[in-house]
């Protein structure tokens, strides 16, 4: 059990102690000090802000804390109830709130809940902005309204519809040419938002839809992580269906994943790839992705005639470099993917209607566009930490033992050799660090990421 603090949110296990667990004195604790660094950000009197929540079984009981606490700041509140992080996202500059707050803990198992931070544009904090909501919640500096000056709150639950009509006025997207396509796609909601938005987004465009967990009870039926290890079922559907593919999100909607109609991976890293690969085909422009992501993206985006980038790990980080660059997509490689003409946060709903288009338009088989790209194959590992580990220490050395080649130290330790690369950094999520390595075989990706393993161990002493 543990509670993380980090710039991006609170996230944490619920039950136990109160400052070790995402209990309920700590979601009032971090809701209110989102809630006074807001007046204080905003500078305005009559503050607004947006909330939505995932299908997590704490799902209701945080998100009556959060929006309780906010109402005692005298902040009002628009309640999307069950919505996705990419749906809120959108609601608060439709809305014109001042901020808004996404309760999710994304791909975390069911134990785990998490308060998700925006401003007004519906993007996430920067890492200053965090900070000094950690700070405020940390000295207890709060300062409540009184009676008469309590917020209110607004019940809206229309959100995914207006997101569905939102994608649907993209200009790369044509629902008429996925219409005629007629394709069927099997979609795993794992039990939570997702199997709301997705199949809706689906039908709306003439999908069919075959539904496999889409029932929003938080009940989650596999590990909610889209990897390949938790996607037995889809996989066998997929087949079983002769479906043209599968569609997997993570419980809040901001994660895409493919399985192909020959009940395979598409691979999370190739949903960036695919859909850059659709829109730099219509629009010249660059892409970014983050350290962690797929050289395949660099391949594509030069292929188009474009420039690529890659950032720091973290949603914030990549959106401001895609500003910096100028970047017409971009996103991370674990199926995230962020278009700014919608908006400038990971969306499975706009890389869905993207993907949709590049299939209809290219024809033939998933399997056949997957074989299309450079095969690039990756391997993640983790090692998990125990207090007494020094682990600015252990990437300090590794960063000194390969001093010699292609070297990136903004996030963690990223060394890129020739054939193949590997990056090792603490997580922000989780208490352990993340190795992750890509090269042209499954094999060599493994076995570079276990000798790095090894080194690390011989470091740590472990």
């Amino acid at each position: 059990m543990t509670l993380i603090k980090s710039i991006s949110g609170i996230r944490g296990t619920i039950g136990g102690q109160p400052g070790d667990n995402l209990t309920p004195i700590d979601a009032v604790k971090f809701a209110a000090a989102y809630g006074v660094w807001l007046k204080d950000y905003s500078k305005k009197e009559n503050l607004k802000v947006v909330i939505g929540r995932d299908a997590r079984l704490s799902g209701e009981m945080i998100q009556n804390l959060v929006v309780s606490t906010l109402i005692g700041l005298g902040i009002d509140v628009i309640d999307l109830d069950l919505s996705t992080t990419p749906t809120v996202e959108i609601a608060v500059p439709m809305e014109k709130a001042d901020g808004g707050i996404i309760l999710t803990a994304s791909h975390n198992p069911k134990q785990w809940n998490a308060l998700k931070l925006l401003n007004e544009k519906g993007e996430f904090l920067d890492a200053a902005q965090g900070a000094k909501i950690l700070e405020i919640a940390e000295k207890e500096h709060f300062n409540f309204a009184e009676v008469d000056d309590l917020g209110s709150i607004t019940k809206n639950d229309a959100y995914i519809d207006i997101h569905i009509d939102e994608v649907l006025n993209l200009s790369l997207v044509d629902a008429d040419i996925i219409r005629k396509a007629k394709f069927k796609v099997v979609v795993d909601g794992v039990n939570s938002t997702g199997g709301i938005a997705i199949p809706k987004l689906l039908e709306t465009l003439g999908v069919e839809v075959v539904k496999l967990y889409c029932d929003p009870t938080g009940h989650f039926p596999h590990n909610p992580e889209p990897l390949k290890e938790h996607l037995g079922d889809i996989c066998k559907l997929v087949v079983q269906e002769k479906a043209d593919f599968g569609i997997v999100v993570d419980p809040d909607v901001d994660r895409l994943a493919f399985i192909s109609n020959d009940g395979e991976m598409f691979g999370e890293e190739y949903t960036l790839v695919a859909c850059a690969d659709y829109v730099l085909g219509k629009t010249k422009g660059n892409t970014v992705s983050n350290l962690s992501s797929s050289r395949a993206l660099r391949d594509i985006t030069q292929k188009h005639g474009g420039t690529y980038e890659a950032a720091a790990v973290g949603e914030v980080n990549v959106v401001t470099k895609m500003k910096a660059n100028k970047a017409i997509i971009g996103g991370e490689g674990n199926g995230g993917i962020i278009y700014p003409e919608s908006h400038y946060g990971r969306d499975a709903l706009v890389g869905t209607a993207l993907f949709l288009m590049l299939m209809a338009e290219r024809g033939g088989t998933v399997k056949e566009l997957r074989d299309s790209y450079p095969s690039y194959f990756m391997s993640k590992k983790k090692i998990q930490l125990t207090p007494e580990l020094d682990v600015d220490a252990i990437l300090n050395a590794m960063a000194i033992k390969y001093s010699d080649e292609d070297i990136s130290i903004i996030d963690g330790v990223k060394v890129d050799f020739a054939e193949n690369w590997v990056h090792l950094r603490k997580s922000n999520t989780e208490p352990i660090i993340r190795i992750y390595t890509e090269a042209q075989s499954q094999n060599e990706a493994d076995g570079l990421a276990d000798r790095i393993i090894g080194e690390i161990k011989g470091i740590a002493g472990i």
